[in-house]
């Protein structure tokens, strides 16, 4: 296949498995694919954890897309590491066998792999695409071995990388989109049902989790900006994932009555976050939906660079000692630099986005 015969591909496979946010930022890839390709068929390779940020649970995966399935024409998911602890198991050889034979029927023409590992890579390859799409420096290297295509990304943030990739396919610079997320009717209404029952009308999300410990601004922290919160009328949410009940219960407390924890699936998250109108947290998954749904975002930094994955696109207040350096290794206490941001700077930039003062978007 040509160049110019990819320009006209009908059969479109994307590739980015996890985590939450990095999924996040590819979804405007993927947005502009469609909006090149209008006509093309176009299919995600997923983890199945992370496939709500894709298709409302309970939808069909595949066929005429909807409110529930907006982007792609087919979700393929798979279960890497539960697949990994039992190979052999006769479920789980059916359950390999079931996505790839999916994968094979759908010919997809065309696969693009945007999370640059070698695993990524090589299901991107075994997917029977005849040409296969990655960035010239991935994130792990050999995965460019698997690419009959290797991309030079452009651009400061993740988001901007990611479309200068699938630009190449169709040969034109591409805006970036906005894009639009599942949307679960009887969710939408539990989400619903849930802030009336708690009584909370207004409110910004709190979000203490965060993917290490290096990257945690102190739970207590957030109870005291939820208690400065309260006394300008707005009621906050703590939210909080899997292994984090106890960040939770110490940001309520510390917060003296003035915030409320909820559980959220992703679905929810989605609805709750949908309903906000303000989410402060540091570098996760949910502070990326925020982003993407364009609410306004106070984002608290430590070790990683906000110029590469800080939040795009929305108004938004970036706080980040000077001095901190970058770096991606997993340590479990928060990192010296975060701990320096006090709670009065994270009140002051609340007040200044829910004010209209502070517009900080950074946007290609």
């Amino acid at each position: 296949m040509n160049e110019t015969e990819e320009r006209k591909v009908e059969r479109l496979l994307v590739v980015r498995l996890s985590a939450m946010g990095d999924v996040i930022h590819t979804l405007p890839a993927a947005q502009a694919l469609r909006e090149a390709f209008p006509h093309a068929t176009i299919g995600w390779l997923i983890e199945e954890r992370w496939s709500e940020l894709l298709c409302a649970p309970g939808a069909q995966r595949r066929g005429a897309r909807s409110a529930q399935r907006p982007l792609v024409d087919w979700v393929h998911t798979v279960d890497l590491k539960g697949w990994g602890k039992s190979p052999f198991a006769m479920h789980n050889l059916e359950g390999m066998a079931r996505v790839w034979n999916d994968i094979r029927a759908a010919r997809y023409e065309v696969a693009i792999d945007l999370q640059g590992a070698i695993r990524s890579a090589v299901l991107a390859r075994c997917s029977g695409a005849a040409v296969v799409y990655g960035a010239r420096e991935p994130r792990e290297s050999p995965a460019a071995l698997w690419y009959t295509r290797q991309v030079t990304a452009r651009g400061a943030h993740v988001i901007e990388q990611n479309v200068s990739i699938v630009e190449a396919l169709g040969g034109t610079r591409l805006k970036i989109p906005t894009v639009e997320f599942p949307k679960h009717c009887i969710t939408e209404e539990k989400i619903d049902r849930q802030l009336r029952s708690a009584q909370i009308g207004e409110f910004a999300i709190l979000n203490p989790g965060a993917g290490w410990g290096a990257k945690q601004w102190p739970a207590e922290r957030y109870g005291q900006v939820a208690r400065a919160l309260a006394r300008w009328g707005l009621n906050s949410v703590v939210n909080y994932g899997p292994g984090e009940e106890s960040l939770a219960r110490d940001s309520e407390a510390a917060s003296e009555g003035a915030a409320r924890s909820f559980e959220c699936s992703l679905s929810e998250l989605i609805a709750l976050t949908r309903r906000a109108r303000l989410f402060i947290g540091g570098d996760t998954g949910p502070l990326h939906l925020a982003a993407a749904l364009q609410v306004p975002v106070v984002a608290i930094f430590g070790p990683t660079d906000p110029k590469r994955n800080g939040p795009f696109g929305t108004r938004s207040v970036v706080l980040r000692n000077p001095e901190s350096h970058t770096t991606h290794a997993r340590n479990a206490r928060p990192d010296d630099s975060l701990l320096s941001i006090s709670v009065e700077a994270v009140v002051d930039a609340a007040g200044s986005l829910l004010s209209g003062t502070t517009v900080e978007a950074p946007r290609g």
